[in-house]
């Protein structure tokens, strides 16, 4: 695992990096030699459970992307969820408008540096560890945070994700 300074940081983690740091949140991004593109992938290179991967996951709902941090434990249950949220129904979005609402490659989606901010769910689960993994805006690069900070980044609310 290498530890990369910010100029170092490709297109994508820089921003994330700089949402960060506007932040407050005091992160070290770092870039894996292998893809993080599954929970079970990062949990590997990261040798942490499976649990505390942070995985970005985007919906639409009401017409809108909806960004949903889920445990790397877990599979969202769309209908539970979308009741619990108050909203209308949650599809996963497409890969090109993933990119469209993020500006990041599915497999790479960090909570933040988005084009615009995303409502947010995140995973009560990932509460239950000190430290949880997200992605830093590509497949090859994370950070270690919160799921207290994750929801303060993310604007989000704090939800089961599971039936």
């Amino acid at each position: 695992m290498t530890r990369l300074e910010p100029t170092a940081l490709p297109e994508r983690s820089r921003l994330v990096a700089d949402a960060l740091a506007a932040a407050g949140v005091a992160a070290t991004i770092r870039q894996l030699a292998d893809s993080t593109r599954t929970a079970a992938a990062a949990a590997a290179a990261l040798d942490c459970e499976v649990g505390a991967i942070a995985n970005s996951l985007v919906f639409v709902s009401d017409d809108e992307p909806v960004l949903v941090m889920t445990s790397g434990a877990h599979r969202v249950d769309t209908e539970a969820l979308a009741r619990r949220w108050g909203r209308g129904s949650l599809r996963r979005a497409t890969p090109e408008q993933v990119r469209a609402a993020t500006g990041q490659a599915i497999g790479g989606v960090a909570p933040v540096g988005h084009p615009h901010p995303l409502p947010a769910v995140v995973d009560e689960a990932l509460a239950g560890y000190p430290v949880v993994w997200a992605a830093a805006g590509t497949p090859h690069t994370v950070f270690a945070t919160t799921a207290t900070d994750l929801v303060r980044l993310t604007g989000g609310r704090l939800l089961p994700v599971t039936a």
